[in-house]
């Protein structure tokens, strides 16, 4: 299962300097991005996954290699609780995610986030 989420989300560095000029507008952001992450989503047309654990990997394609990598990867919070939000698992926990990996790189052109889910039966072949 694959979908994109087009453009960057928020990262940590973003989030904590909203967060130090009021905790409400630090709430509000997050509530954005991850309904934003959901909307992807349903534009998707994912069916819900009823079959755990999951594995995930997120490909990150910045425009520029200016952010941490630590930075960009604090975002995929809003893509498991987009997850959720869009039905698609129950939870984010452990015992629907048993693990993810991240890679990193850089299209200037068209920033995104590519997000495969895996069970974790097909991650391991």
């Amino acid at each position: 299962m694959i979908f994109t989420i087009i453009g960057e989300l928020t990262s940590l560095n973003e989030y904590i300097d909203t967060e130090r000029r009021h905790y409400q507008l630090a709430a509000s952001l997050k509530k954005k991005e991850t309904k934003r992450v959901a909307r992807e989503i349903m534009l998707a047309k994912l069916k819900p996954i009823t079959n755990f654990p999951i594995h995930i990997t997120y490909t990150w394609y910045s425009k520029d290699s200016r952010k941490d990598i630590d930075n960009i990867s604090f975002s995929k919070k809003f893509i498991n609780d987009g997850l959720v939000l869009a039905g698609i698992i129950p939870n984010d926990g452990r015992k629907q995610i048993c693990g993810f990996a991240e890679v990193f790189l850089i299209d200037k052109e068209n920033p995104r986030v590519e997000v495969n889910i895996y069970h974790v039966d097909e991650y391991r072949e």
